[in-house]
């Protein structure tokens, strides 16, 4: 069945593109829900003659968005995380989170543009923004520790530092123990012979 779809459908097409999808599809999902229209010689002649009109609107649209690009050039994000004392984010870095320092830079952005799933991990990331359909910009960004989890860590690495010292003086004390008992010995055996 051939169709011309009306919306944008992800994982199928753009607007306006005319396709062949399978008759169930197109018939029981796309035409009810109003998303395509039947692709008939008529429908496709005015669909030819609209996208002519508006092929002009369509090139200034894309220009607009490969200058809105340019201002993403050479920016470089820092978001702060709470991290676990594995180095684990508490939950994940994701498109608000990126809109929100974008926006911190003056770069307002829907976060439904950027094409980020969330990320897990600290270090360095690239946050790809889709800002038309044939325009993609890709944003690095660095997730780091935010200062409470610098300070726990901080915290945690000062405790197991004083329990090593800890351990390694009770261990040096054992052994000198351990040396005075048999000095005590040889001399006992010394004495008795």
């Amino acid at each position: 069945m051939k169709i011309i779809l009306k919306k944008d459908v992800p994982g199928l097409g753009y607007k306006d593109e005319v396709l062949t999808v399978k008759d169930g599809y197109g018939r029981n999902y796309l035409l009810p829900q109003g998303f395509a229209v039947l692709a008939t010689e008529k429908a496709v002649k005015a669909l030819n003659e609209e996208l002519k009109q508006r092929a002009h609107k369509l090139a200034k649209i894309k220009a607009d968005a490969e200058e809105q690009a340019k201002q993403y050039e050479g920016i470089t994000l820092e978001i702060e995380a709470h991290v676990s004392e594995g180095q684990n984010i508490y939950g994940s870095v994701g498109a608000p989170q990126i809109a929100a320092a974008l926006a911190e830079k003056g770069l307002e952005i829907d976060p439904k543009k950027i094409m980020l799933k969330g990320v897990k991990t600290l270090g360095e990331h690239v946050a790809p923004i889709q800002l038309h359909r044939e325009v993609v910009v890709e944003v690095p960004f660095k997730v780091v520790a935010d200062e409470a989890s610098r300070k726990e860590l901080d915290e945690i690495a000062a405790q197991r530092k004083a329990d090593k010292e800890k351990e390694a003086a009770k261990a040096e004390e054992a052994a000198t123990a351990d040396a005075e008992e048999t000095v005590e010995d040889t001399e006992a055996t010394e004495i008795a012979k």
